[in-house]
């Protein structure tokens, strides 16, 4: 039951301008991290495996390895604490969710690269 009220209220936390970035994209996420009175800015970089919600309540999941470990962070699309997301390599995948690569090590984790659709030294 949504009420015309708390959409307007929604509407006023929810980020304008949004970097286009899909499902198995190579992301660089800059987050905000308060240690203390201190604040600084970390970046995760991974795969995105899952996005899901829609407008304050969209998600993305990211996953990288470290030391041989998965890692892997949700992170709330309109957070103030998200300060920029980058995609730096978009991945060519066939699914919504990609939580197959949980099981995959090494080389298997890599997805390849999806060419863009402009071919310039074609005629």
């Amino acid at each position: 039951m949504d009420s015309k009220y708390i959409k307007m209220a929604e509407a006023k936390s929810v980020k304008k301008e949004l970097p286009k970035f899909e499902i198995g994209d190579t992301v660089d996420v800059h987050c905000r991290i308060v240690e203390g009175d201190k604040t600084r800015v970390q970046i995760f970089t991974g795969t995105v495996i899952a996005r899901k919600g829609i407008g304050v309540n969209e998600t993305f999941i990211v996953r990288r390895i470290v030391n041989d470990e998965g890692v892997e962070r949700v992170f709330p699309v309109n957070s103030p604490n998200v300060l920029d997301i980058k995609p730096t390599r978009s991945g060519k995948v066939r699914r919504a969710k990609l939580y197959f690569l949980r099981d995959r090590v090494g080389k298997a984790v890599k997805l390849s690269q999806r060419h863009s659709t402009h071919t310039s030294n074609q005629q």
